[in-house]
This record gives structure tokens, sequence and C-alpha cells, in this order.
């Protein structure tokens, strides 16, 4: 698959520009060379399965064009590097040449990574690619390993998170374009961090989009909460495919990025014996055989469906790792009290245990807020398969009042939701702020120009926001003060930076204790208590072996757990006056093949052993063959 199916590419050698278009369907095709006296039309050529192509001189890069089909009204190119004056003008030829430096990179395992979630927007005042350089040399000295990109490709107006995206292939204007984007991948490369972009392949913004101008790319067969969803199985479904497809390798191949996040992948429907999504997992990695890189696939989704990480010669869909929402739900609802919408599934310690050892939570059993038994069973999968966070842009932003975990709960809990985070068996995904703890909200934005849609998106989110939380009204999404608002500021509270210092610290737990370090949830064990709120995991890699204590409770609590009779020392304790505890804290004491650790209210402590000696009592390997689910606590 080459990353210039469709689009117009520019040629130095020979100063000449190829225009290529899929419009199947169509009789003739043009290409409008605009900004011209006189005008220039040029008649595009059949090129075989749909395609049509022309080269032209005389059209370097920045020249304006326009496409049209059976002499309907010229619009941009649906493959467009570039639009430069938004997504209703003309296109733009765009440069492609850049003068990378990393040459010798070959990015990281998926295992090492510890993704930072960001919006360029609302990450630096500036809001572009250029100020979002200047941050990441403080992202990298933090400990995180991968940088996430919520989407760039160019939607309406200059604000918006993204998901309304139109022209797939261009790198939003109001960011810094193309060349601003391969200039942050560089940077991030140069630095040993990983990029990750987030693609939208479900749907397309309404605003800007004429794709059925072009071709058959909607099946109305199928509905989405987007509208029709995209034709990946009917007729003439491989020319669609072709252009999605193109557009991931394009994102690896012409930009260097390391990996995707598909959004919301449960939402592409897709009926045929070779899915759309084992296709793209499929040529997503043979590009990274020939190019002897690492290119990864992460999917959001609300399947709980453990084939979407399974390999394409078992039956799998062939990706490498998913987000894992269940583990998110089931800290939040403990740590905030929160039980509305999706969060009434949740609440309970030990779902949070089945999260670490198990994946999923909901793997096949009743969900009352779904009215259905929902997932599968993921058990035997490795840790790396899932994506487990505490915050994230849709967990933030789809509140009414965008609220932060740092805006809803006290400092101790904050500290606990970090260590139950990057203490987990799981890839760990860390949004924007979230180091530490910014105050400043993250609200929806959009900036549209057409009145009747922006009372359009008003309306739905208000709706959504009733039937979700029941109380609560959202900002105006279209206000330049909703996304002015949304930008993080940090501060220099004495409470952020402790934050801040727990965060270096687990990062630097994870880099120097395979036991933390490893993900491998086959070697993790839990031990929980639902009516007193507590919590023990135990994970191991060889000889290296930690344990992670959970007091949720608020009052004081001495949890004991069989443990080797050795020296178990306290590496990170949340009540540490390094993170502002405001409780003396105790050493775990050793007594009769058991660890005792008295934890104040709302806090968590991890430890280390300092021997490789074998484990012994219930924990043992041999013990953990058969997998069994965690199970209650035993006094």
């Amino acid at each position: 698959m080459l990353p210039w199916t469709h689009g117009a590419r520019y040629n130095p050698e020979t100063e000449t520009t190829t225009f290529r278009l899929w419009a199947p369907l169509a009789k003739h095709a043009r290409v409008h060379v605009t900004g011209r006296t006189p005008a220039e039309e040029h008649d595009m050529q059949p090129a075989g399965a749909g395609y049509w192509e022309v080269d032209l001189a005389n059209c370097a890069p920045g020249t304006r064009y326009l496409l049209s089909v059976d002499d309907l009204e010229p619009r941009p190119d649906p493959a467009s590097r570039s639009q430069p004056d938004g997504v209703h003008k003309p296109s733009a030829v765009a440069d492609t040449a850049f003068p990378w430096t990393d040459k010798n990179w070959r990015s990281i395992p998926l295992e090492q990574y510890v993704i930072y979630e960001l919006h360029i927007g609302t990450f630096t005042e500036a809001g572009t690619f250029q100020s979002a350089i200047e941050q990441l040399p403080r992202l990298k000295e933090l400990g995180i390993t991968a940088v996430e990109v919520m989407p760039i490709a160019q939607f309406p107006g200059k604000r918006n998170w993204g998901y309304d995206g139109v022209y797939l292939y261009a790198a939003a204007e109001s960011y810094g374009g193309l060349h601003g984007f391969k200039q942050f991948v560089n940077a991030a490369h140069a630095l040993g961090l990983a990029v990750v972009l987030d693609v939208v392949y479900n749907h397309l913004g309404p605003e800007g989009n004429y794709l059925s101008q072009f071709g058959p790319y909607f099946n109305e067969n199928y509905h989405t909460p987007w509208g029709a969803g995209l034709n990946f199985d009917a007729a003439w479904s491989d020319g669609v495919r072709d252009f999605f497809i193109g557009n991931a390798t394009f994102w690896m191949e012409v930009c260097h990025v390391d990996a995707l996040r598909l959004d919301a992948v449960h939402a592409i429907i897709d009926a045929s014996a070779w899915p759309f999504l084992r296709q793209l997992s499929e040529e997503v990695h043979a590009l990274g055989r020939r190019l002897h890189k690492r290119f990864y696939v992460i999917g959001e989704n609300d399947r709980n469906d453990p084939a979407f990480t399974e390999p394409v010669n078992v039956g799998g869909i062939g990706a490498d790792s998913q987000w894992s929402d269940d583990f998110h739900h089931a800290l939040h609802a403990i740590l905030t009290g929160e039980r509305h919408g999706y969060f009434e599934d949740f609440g309970d310690v030990s779902q949070l245990a089945k999260a670490y050892t198990d994946g999923f939570v909901y793997d096949g059993i009743y969900s009352a807020h779904r009215k259905c038994h929902h997932g599968a069973d993921s058990r035997q999968q490795e840790g790396w398969r899932f994506v487990a966070c505490s915050q994230n842009h849709d967990q933030v932003g789809n509140r009414p009042d965008g609220t932060r975990m740092s805006m809803t709960v006290d400092l101790p809990r904050l500290k606990m939701a970090a260590v139950a985070l990057l203490g987990s068996p799981f890839i760990p995904l860390l949004f924007m702020g979230e180091e530490f703890a910014v105050k400043t909200p993250f609200y929806y934005f959009v900036d549209h120009s057409d009145p009747a849609l922006v009372e359009g998106v008003r309306r739905g989110r208000a709706e959504e926001f009733r039937e979700f939380f029941a109380t609560g009204t959202p900002v105006d999404p279209q206000a330049e003060s909703t996304f002015l608002a949304s930008k993080i500021r940090p501060d220099s509270s004495a409470e952020s930076a402790a934050i801040t210092r727990i965060y270096k610290r687990l990062l630097e737990l994870r880099r120097s204790v395979p036991a933390l370090g490893a993900l491998d949830k086959r070697h993790t064990w839990a031990r929980a208590h639902d009516a007193r709120k507590r919590l023990i995991i135990r994970r191991e890699h060889g000889p290296s072996k930690a344990l992670l204590f959970f007091n949720f409770a608020d009052e004081e609590q001495r949890l004991t757990m069989p443990a080797e009779k050795s020296r178990w020392n306290i590496v990170l304790h949340t009540e540490s006056p390094d993170y502002l505890g405001h409780c003396a804290y105790e050493p775990a004491v050793q007594c009769d093949g058991e660890l005792q650790l008295t934890l104040p209210p709302t806090s968590a402590a991890i430890l280390v052993l300092n021997s490789s000696t074998s484990p012994t009592g219930y924990l043992s390997q041999n013990r953990r063959s058969n997998h069994p689910r965690p199970h209650d606590w035993t006094s």
C-alpha cells in the first residue's frame, strides 16, 4: 500500500505534480487550478479501479486547486495535504520534502510505552506544534516514552477536539500544518520519544465533508451516532479501504508516526469476511517490516473484545493493544463515589482487583447499565494488550463542567490514582496536566461556521449530559472562551509539585523494578475486601517481587498478607512528607509468615522484596497456574 494512492504529489525532479482522485462512478473528472487569470481547468484521465489521474507542470507547492466530477461544483481534494484557507476553500499542493534527522530511529517496544495524551491547541498557550516541541524535554524528564496527539486532521475553523476532521491527510493549519507536525515528530524522536497519532476512521465531521460528491464512501444501510456508516464492505468498498489505509500508511511512512490510536472502532460497521480493521493492521505491520521499524495499532473499543488484539492467524483483528475503559471506570468509581451512567456498573474494590488480574471486568457477565451481558474473557492476554488510565480526554471533556480528577477529589485520592495506574501491569496513559494536578477544565469545543450546525451541537451536548449526568449544564462549545479556558496552566502550588514528584518516582520505579515494569498480568495477583475498601496487588517478574497496598477507606487499617520471610522495603508511600503526607507511617512488619502494614486513611504504599527467593504461601506460581479470578479478602 503506497501513501500516495490519493491526492496531489509534487515531483521536484520533473517539477510536475500528479493529481490522483478516486471517483469510480464519474464519467469525467477535472482539476481546477485557482488564483490564476484566466482560470485553468485540466481533464483527468481514467487510471483503472475507479481512479483518475493527470500530471501538470507549473503546479509547484502552494498552488491552489479544486477537483470536480461530472460538472458538479468544484470542491477541495478529499485527500488534500493542505487546506490553508479552511475546509471550504481550495486545497494547496504540499511540499513533502523535510530535513529528517531521525534516520536511525526504530521506535521502542510497545511494552515500554508510557503514553502522554495531549491536545495541541490547549497543551500550550500558543497551541501549535512548535510550542508543543518546547515542552517535550519536560515530558522526557518526567519519564514519558510516547506522546499521543489527539486528531490533527484538518477541521472547520481554528479550534476543535479533532474528531470533526474532514481532510484526513492534512494537518490542521492552525497548529502549523504538515510541516509543523513533521517538526514535532522529528523533535520527539531526537529525545527518544515515540509518537502516537489519534485517527478517526469511523466517521467524518459534518462541515466541509464533500466525500459523497466524489464516490460511494458511505453505506446508507449502516448508521452511526454521526450519520451513515463508512462503506467498508459493500460495492466499491475497495477504494474506500484504500483511502483510509493509505491515510494510515501516509502518517507512518511520510510523517514517521510510530503508532496509531484508532478512535471508536466499535462504530466501524463491517460485515465482510476480511474486515477493514484486520486489513489495516496487516498493512501497518507489513509496512513496518519493509521499513525495518516498529509500527503499532491501538484501538478504542467499547466492546471489551479480546479478539481485537488476537493475531490474524487465529481469527483475530491483529491490532496490538486497546484502551481498557473498565480499569478507568473501576478506579474512578472507587475514588469519586460516582454511580451515574456507566459508573453504575462499578464501585467495588474487587472489580479493580479483577481489572488488574484479568484485564476486562465485564468479560461476559451481566451489565446493569447496558441491560445485557457484555464483553469476553481476556485473562490470557498479556498486559501490554491494554492501555489503562485514570483520566483521558473523553472522561474529562465529556463532563458538563469539564472537570478533571484534580478538581473533584482531594490530594490523598489523587496520589492513590497515580499509584494505581502506574503500578498496573498495563501500558499507562496520562492525560495532559495530570502530572501536576492542573486545575483548569478541559471542555468540548468547536468552531463551526453554519449556525444551524452550531445549534445542533449545543442541543446534542445538552441532551447527552441530561441522559448521563441528570444535572449540569454544559458550557457553549462554540464560544472561543470555552476553548481558551481549556488551555492547561501549570501553577507553583505545593500540591502541584507534590503530584509531579510522585509521578516521577512511580515512573522511576517502573524502570528500575522489573516486577513493576514488566507488563505481565499472568504474574499479577490481587486480594480485595469490598466492605473494608482495601486492596493488595502482588506483581512478580523472575526474582523481582513487589506489593501494592491500597486503603481506600476513610479510617486507618492494618493490612495483612502472606509473604516471604525476607526484608520488604517501602519504596513509596503516599503519606510520605515528600508528597505532602500528613500522617506518620509505620514500616512493614514481618510476623509468622505474614507481612503486616498499617495504612492511614486513603493512602497507598509500594513494597519491594530485596531478596530473590522463590515465593511461598498461597501466591506461589504453581497455585496460580489455573489463573483463578481475584478472590475476596480473608482475615
